[in-house]
């Protein structure tokens, strides 16, 4: 089963939104991290004062207490609960909570600077900034130490909600950024469903081409739909001259047939009836070869399908050509030669079209060289980037300013027994094979060339 493709709209969305996706994943992971790192920051720094400010305020008060400022400083700024333990310098506990945090154990406590670590209070994470300092209170001097600690859920849900903040403006932003492609693809997209409304009330009949404006991206595919269009009608073309031409060619050869055959039903006697028979034949072989040029027309003016060409030596062609019509030449007592070229002349083309329109050039002269015509000669020749094969006969002879007569179909130059369609049929097919058909100047009879490209140098082995 074929999948059905997804519309081209919903192509230019994903194609749009996964690298935008993409990117804000990156930036969301950017701005979590730099949101913890920057709450850690602050509430280190906080940590840091709250430590400094309760160090003074010991060494004031003589270790009696914290002042009501401090207290207020603490829990204003600190954004969590606070917990602080201080040592005085005889060892003996001060103020604050009774059980501090345990430091690590190498733990390198710098004096007069406060430092940080991790530590578990109460089954908890903390963080923890423990000061030591030389003090003198009360006339007892010697090392105080104090410890001021704070949870970690506070930092976090500080980070939390950044990240989260963040996260609301890059979702608002990628929906908004959803809803203006979705609708600009849908106004971008508007010519091509204008389009699609003009071709689809066209009528069966109306293969014009398309000259409304388009845009510049989909120039192509209208440019290739108006040349199918002109195919088409071409094709429509051809067919309706070749039934017309059918139509006309047979009908007087066929009526013929038909008066012949009824005269043999009624002939009196075996006599007259034998000899009507032989009209009858001559008559149905008049029609037979008048029905296989009309078909021959059509397939030409066809086109020849490109998968049959091949490189093939015109000389072997000629060759086979001219073996396989030698007996029917003689037998008109008409001297027949065959002039190859020096060399092999190889051409890209289909054998069987151009075997028929070397065979039409030998029927053309053996049909129309008259009484006078006493040989025929088909030659094979080469020069440059041209192949070419040259049929010639010493009968009545065709001058070049009658070429286009003589080229059109049913077109004969001066009375003659042919249907007029053996020359159409050879320009026809040197056209498909990228040549042409001439008239050459003879000082005796008709001499009829067909000219064809050589093939490319490096082309695969020439056939027959």
């Amino acid at each position: 089963m074929i999948a059905k493709p997804a519309s081209l709209r919903a192509r230019l969305l994903l194609l749009i939104l996964i690298p935008l996706v993409a990117i804000s994943i990156l930036a969301g992971y950017w701005r979590i991290t730099t949101a913890t790192k920057t709450a850690e920051e602050l509430f280190d720094r906080t940590l840091m004062a709250t430590t400094l400010a309760i160090s003074r305020d010991v060494a004031v008060s003589g270790g009696d207490a914290i002042s009501s400022s401090t207290l207020d400083l603490i829990r204003s700024s600190s954004g969590g609960e606070v917990f602080y333990h201080v040592h005085g310098p005889d060892g003996v506990f001060i103020t604050g909570y009774a059980t501090p945090p345990v430091a690590p154990r190498d733990l390198q406590v710098n004096n007069g600077a406060p430092i940080l670590f991790l530590s578990r209070y109460r089954g908890e994470e903390v963080r923890v900034a423990r000061l030591r300092e030389f003090v003198t209170i009360d006339t007892i001097s010697g090392y105080s130490t104090i410890t001021v600690w704070q949870t970690m859920a506070a930092r976090q849900a500080f980070a939390r909600d950044l990240a989260g903040r963040a996260a609301i403006v890059m979702g608002s932003l990628i929906l908004t950024v959803v809803l203006v492609v979705w609708f600009g693809i849908n106004l971008g997209l508007k010519p091509l469903t204008d389009l699609q409304e003009a071709i689809s009330i066209r009528s069966s009949d109306d293969l014009s081409r398309i000259r409304r404006p388009i845009p510049r991206e989909v120039s192509g595919i209208v440019r290739t739909l108006n040349g199918l269009f002109d195919q088409v009608t071409r094709a429509f073309a051809s067919r309706d001259a070749f039934i017309s031409d059918a139509a006309h060619q047979l009908r007087n050869p066929i009526a013929g047939v038909l008066s012949i055959a009824e005269s043999v039903r009624d002939a009196r006697s075996d006599d007259a009836r034998l000899s009507r028979t032989e009209d009858l034949v001559a008559a149905a072989k008049h029609v037979a070869r008048l029905t296989q040029q009309l078909l021959s027309l059509e397939r030409a003016r066809g086109r020849t399908d490109p998968t049959t060409r091949q490189v093939i030596d015109l000389n072997a062609l000629a060759r086979d050509v001219c073996e396989r019509n030698a007996k029917r030449v003689l037998d008109r007592e008409i001297d027949f030669e065959f002039v190859p070229a020096a060399r092999s002349v190889p051409v890209h083309g289909d054998p069987v079209f151009l075997e028929e329109a070397v065979e039409n050039l030998i029927d053309n002269a053996l049909v129309h060289g008259g009484s006078n015509n006493t040989k025929i000669t088909v030659a094979v020749s080469a020069a440059d980037t041209e192949a070419r094969v040259t049929v010639s006969d010493s009968g009545i002879g065709i001058k070049p300013e009658d070429a286009e007569t003589a080229f059109a179909r049913f077109g004969q130059v001066g009375p003659a027994e042919g249907s007029g369609l053996g020359l159409a049929i050879v320009v026809e097919t040197a056209q498909n094979h990228g040549g042409s058909v001439c008239i050459d100047e003879s000082d005796i009879g008709a001499r009829i060339s067909i000219r064809l490209p050589l093939a490319a140098p490096g082309s695969e082995s020439p056939m027959l």
